[in-house]
């Protein structure tokens, strides 16, 4: 099956038209080199429940010794966020990097079957396009089958590159292409969410004027000349993209660990370069006819929170967060593979697993599934894999059968899941519940008792016989 065929795949499958609600919480920090930071509980807003997480950072440690080491281990900044949000239930689906531009998206369990044709993406703007300090990363999503794009980028800097800044923005826009035939173009996805350390500066105004409304928390008297607002009046690339009030004191330039602007000898003005904006697909786009049909996917993007985070000061930029609640209607809402553990498993024994996929599954032979921890950070945090078509031992109809063995089950057991993770697609397209894995030790132990009562019975046995024989 083509992967550009999974859109409608998607639609076939749907079930339930009821509307779905979806609480993101979108970050983004140009985080200056510097270690992540104690924690992060405010950066998430870990009071309240989210389903997604994205996360955009610049300017993320890139030296060639730190770039070497994490091609070998994870950098940082992603095992930051993997240890934090992995004990809450979530799990990171997709992430890339291009030297200081990291992007990464983690998700609830129970959406990860719904998360599908991840693909990535990357454009250096440094140096004529060359190099990689400056440009854009992306990773597009389908959402319970609605596509949605999320681009982090980090533009040139400096008052007068606003041009250059537009400039680079409509290339990345123009060069990113992915693969497959369903969405390949980026503004063709259902929403796009722009986002980075945009460097849009505040024209005009100098340094005390602006310095002094913001003490006065006037924030409105510098709205008029943002370079940004001032490019969404009057430059078609950015028509239809929709941005929060800024509410807050611009992000940049503080003096490290203080929320005090820059004192040193440049005495940089303050500017909100650090954005979150967002964009709905054109619907003008679509026919009367289509917008009155009742099989039109629904999909709304509505901002719910849009602040910056002083408290944090590891860099010269403060991290700026978005939290949108996503209001769609699923073109999916069963998984298009459902399996599971056949009987007890323990883990001194060889295990069956069981699954069934929807009909016209794209599968493929380097499809496989997954043992991991019930708390797994990524999608290759298994602990052990099998390969669906080496290891399938058993087919009746839809359900088949792959078995793992023994000495690839962790021999302590415990709490697990099974997750199926489809090639053609990209992500995890099933996800079992949790299961109990009995240990070995256990098992050990229960036989070493069995044959210590054997001998004692023996034994036992032994002198009877002797008292008997004595007595007569």
């Amino acid at each position: 099956m083509d992967i550009g065929d999974l859109s409608q795949l998607l639609r076939v499958s749907s079930l339930d038209p009821s509307l779905k609600k979806l609480k993101l919480h979108l970050v983004t920090w140009n985080v200056g080199t510097a270690f992540p930071p104690q924690d992060a509980d405010h950066l998430l807003q870990l009071d309240m429940p989210m389903d997604m997480y994205v996360i955009g950072l610049q300017e993320v440690n890139c030296k060639i010794i730190n770039i070497l080491s994490d091609f070998v281990f994870d950098d940082p900044w992603s095992l930051f966020f993997m240890d934090v949000l992995s004990s809450l239930g979530y799990v990171k689906v997709a992430s890339i990097r291009m030297q200081g531009l990291m992007l990464l998206v983690f998700v609830k369990h129970q959406h990860i079957p719904f998360i599908q044709d991840i693909r990535t993406n990357y454009t250096r703007t440094g140096l004529y396009g060359y190099w990689g300090n400056k440009g854009g990363v992306t990773i597009r999503m389908s959402i319970y089958g609605h596509m949605v794009c999320f681009m982090n980028c980090h533009l040139p800097a400096h008052m007068e590159n606003a041009n250059q800044r537009l400039d680079d923005f409509e290339r990345i826009l123009e060069v990113q292409r992915f693969e497959g035939q369903s969405v390949p173009v980026i503004l063709d996805h259902d929403a796009l969410f722009w986002f980075g350390d945009l460097n849009f500066r505040i024209a005009d105004h100098g340094i005390h004027f602006v310095r002094e409304t913001i003490n006065n928390l006037q924030f409105s008297l510098l709205w008029e000349n943002d370079q940004l607002n001032l490019a969404k009046k009057k430059e078609a690339i950015l028509q239809g993209f929709m941005e929060g009030p800024l509410l807050f004191k611009p992000t940049y330039k503080f003096d490290l660990h203080s929320n005090t602007y820059d004192t040193s000898e440049k005495k940089r003005k303050p500017a909100w370069t650090d954005r979150i904006l967002w964009k709905l697909k054109n619907v003008s786009q679509v026919s009367e006819e289509d917008k009155k049909s009742e099989e039109d996917p629904v999909f709304t993007v509505t901002l719910k929170n849009y602040i910056s985070h002083m408290c944090y000061g590891i860099s010269d930029h403060k991290p700026v967060t978005g939290t949108f609640m996503l209001q769609l209607k699923p073109l999916v809402s069963s998984p298009l593979v459902t399996l599971g553990p056949i009987g007890e498993w323990s883990a001194d024994e060889d295990s069956l697993v069981s699954f069934s996929a929807v009909p016209d599954f794209p599968s493929s032979v380097w499809d496989w599934i997954g043992l991991y921890k019930v708390a797994f950070r990524h999608i290759h945090d298994y602990v052990t894999f099998a390969w669906v078509k080496d290891n399938e031992i058993s087919c009746s109809g839809n359900v088949k059968q792959v078995y793992i063995n023994a000495d690839e089950i962790p021999r302590g057991g415990g709490k697990f899941v099974l997750c199926y993770y489809c090639h053609n697609i990209q992500s995890l397209t099933g996800i079992s519940q949790p299961f109990q894995i009995k240990p070995a030790q256990l098992l050990e132990e229960k036989k070493f008792l069995v044959e210590n009562f054997n001998e004692s019975d023996e034994l036992d046995r032994s002198k009877w016989s002797e008292l008997a024989s004595t007595s007569s």
